[in-house]
């Protein structure tokens, strides 16, 4: 009977969340506020993937900013083609206008040759090309690096190590490639995603349900794929991977296919954050803004991924109120730390595990309750 009542706590929790979501823009008439809730529900999805890798896999992944950086470049560079500044650099096709400023005198003005390794861009110029290499290129980067580090049977801290040291490795290489990366700066002026010759300006409310709807269709996509067979072998793998070897199941793909499937969400995120932000910047890569991940996840519950989607997407909008006050605007960050302390050592299961131990006391009282009311009913009866 309790594990009923948490089956359907659980449904309703997923239910309210994309009732509310999918209905905000009836309630939100704001269309400033609008862009910002959208970049939040993004920050959900990020952590959600992060809940996916370490919390079902076992796998603390301190370096998701790559995949997420990855997946924001190959959108931007599409969009960039497609910008106003693009178009006007004396070529009859579009030229990103720092090239041109990078440029050697004499230089034709051509995406072939313009500056070294400008040429990467040629297939850009097809936005379809972009939106899918935001999720081809993280997911081939993912399953490279997993199935190096796992097949290895490499675990525990080395592994976040290993992929915090790659995305600070990423970010110093976008930033040396300033002919084709535009370095420090990153890719501003962005065009606005265009579908079927309809263009989606960032602000609009049309813009704000292709995020929405991409974050309630990955949420339920996810929850499906660890009701699986291969999810509930993959918490085992992660609560005894000797065992599940002896078990005779492959750790290593399990693992591997899980890490793949978190980087594609978060390659697919970074271009969804594109798109309502317009721009890409080496930031994304920063060490500090792939433990916020981490943090979002454990103050939401890594083990629950609307717990640790609802986390990030409190934590930033906390953030973002906060940051507003000169009081709080240089502390926030100490905050945040503090927040992680606390809940790593007193909510181990951040507010998710919070809310479960809760409902569970309240099933049990009702439970105890039913039980005296019975018997005393059966004691009067006799």
């Amino acid at each position: 009977m309790s594990n009923r009542i948490f089956i359907l706590g659980d449904r309703a929790v997923y239910a309210a969340f994309i009732i509310i979501v999918l209905a905000l823009p009836l309630l939100v008439d704001d269309v400033f506020w609008l862009n910002r809730i959208a970049k939040y529900l993004v920050f959900g999805m990020l952590g959600l993937a992060i809940a996916l890798s370490w919390g079902y896999a076992g796998i603390l992944n301190l370096g998701q900013g790559l995949f997420f950086g990855l997946g924001a470049y190959m959108i931007a560079m599409s969009l960039k083609l497609q910008s106003y500044t693009s178009l006007q650099q004396g070529s009859d096709k579009p030229i990103p206008d720092f090239m041109l400023w990078n440029a050697e005198p004499g230089a034709p003005t051509d995406l072939c040759c313009i500056t070294p390794g400008s040429w990467l861009w040629i297939p850009f110029q097809a936005q379809w090309f972009g939106m899918a290499m935001a999720i081809v290129v993280p997911v081939v980067f993912a399953l490279i690096i997993g199935s190096t580090i796992f097949r290895l049977r490499v675990s525990g801290v080395y592994v976040a190590i290993i992929t915090l040291a790659l995305v600070l490795l990423a970010r110093l290489l976008f930033i040396d490639l300033q002919p084709v990366t535009n370095g420090f700066n990153g890719l501003t002026d962005l065009g606005w995603l265009t579908i079927a010759g309809i263009e989606f300006d960032p602000f609009m409310v049309a813009t704000y349900y292709i995020i929405a709807v991409s974050v309630c269709v990955v949420l339920l996509l996810s929850r499906w794929l660890i009701s699986t067979r291969a999810g509930l072998i993959l918490q085992s793998t992660r609560d005894d991977p000797n065992r599940s070897r002896y078990l005779g199941y492959d750790v290593a793909s399990y693992q591997v296919f899980f890490f793949t499937v978190s980087a594609g969400i978060a390659g697919f995120a970074g271009m969804l954050f594109v798109i309502v932000s317009e721009f890409a910047t080496p930031t994304y890569f920063d060490i500090a803004f792939s433990i916020s991940m981490v943090v979002w996840a454990a103050v939401g519950g890594r083990s629950s991924l609307i717990g640790a989607a609802l986390g990030a997407i409190l934590i930033n909008t906390i953030e973002a109120s906060v940051s507003e006050s000169e009081m709080f605007q240089q502390a926030w960050r100490l905050i945040i730390g503090i927040v992680f302390v606390l809940v790593v050592l007193f909510m181990p299961r951040g507010l998710a595990g919070l809310a479960r131990d809760a409902l569970a006391r309240v099933v049990a009282l009702s439970q105890r309750s039913g039980g005296k009311d019975s018997q005393s009913s059966h004691t009067a009866a006799e």
